[in-house]
């Protein structure tokens, strides 16, 4: 770019020392994402990353600016940032700004077609847990409360540690949570507080929503348009 030095001017840094902090973020996110399952990266993680060595204000913006469109570009990834969703059911308790500082994380996916990515990239080793993924996105999207009651019609249980397939039925629901699919509140009921699972950001994205009304009306055998949003 013609004012590529120009707009690193007011960081003091050369291209160089730019390049190679945006290579340290696609690396860490890469490595991150991999390592977590997928978890979402906090974009403090990032900053402080940045920041290591450099004290520049806008530094980590320009930087993570960059390494988004070096994913897309050269890996084919969309790095998306998420906004953190308060559960409907907690009102009260938490500072909102303090709330909104946290929630600020990334997440990166695949911009390859689906048929592409199912036959060139998809693991047919995690299948498994794509499978778990929808069909507890499913029961969640209808109802959130006694989710457990649910599963255990179709043979999960939440005290089963060896499960042939999940392992430990309820670390893999907690995956879930941990990567912002699910998100869990409590609800005031007669018998007291009621566990409740409600969709996080990365169910609520509209291509996943699809796929979860797709997926119901194949089980109920409807139609998707009559799959109405709660």
């Amino acid at each position: 770019m013609s004012n590529h030095g120009e707009d690193l001017s007011q960081f003091d840094i050369s291209v160089e020392e730019k390049d190679k902090l945006v290579a340290e973020v696609i690396r860490y996110v890469l490595f991150k994402t991999h390592h977590n399952s997928g978890c979402p990266i906090r974009r403090e993680e990032l900053t402080q990353l940045i920041t290591k060595n450099y004290r520049q204000r806008n530094l980590p913006v320009a930087v993570i600016d960059e390494a988004i469109k070096k994913l897309s570009t050269i890996f084919g990834y969309e790095m998306r940032e998420l906004q953190r969703v308060r559960p409907s059911s907690n009102t009260q308790g938490r500072n909102s700004q303090q709330s909104l500082a946290e929630a600020k994380s990334y997440v990166i996916m695949s911009k390859l077609p689906a048929d592409v990515y199912k036959k060139y990239v998809e693991d047919a080793n995690t299948a498994h847990l794509t499978g778990f993924t929808f069909v507890v996105l499913s029961i969640v999207h209808i109802s959130g409360e006694n989710l457990w009651q649910h599963l255990r019609r179709i043979g999960l249980d939440e005290t089963n540690e060896s499960h042939p397939v999940l392992g430990n039925t309820k670390q893999a629901l907690e995956a879930l949570v941990q990567q912002r699919y699910l998100q869990k509140g409590k609800q005031s009921g007669p018998e007291g507080n009621i566990l409740l699972y409600e969709l996080a950001e990365r169910a609520l994205d509209s291509q996943v929503t699809a796929s979860i009304k797709e997926h119901i009306s194949q089980i109920v055998n409807k139609d998707v348009g009559s799959v109405e949003d709660e």
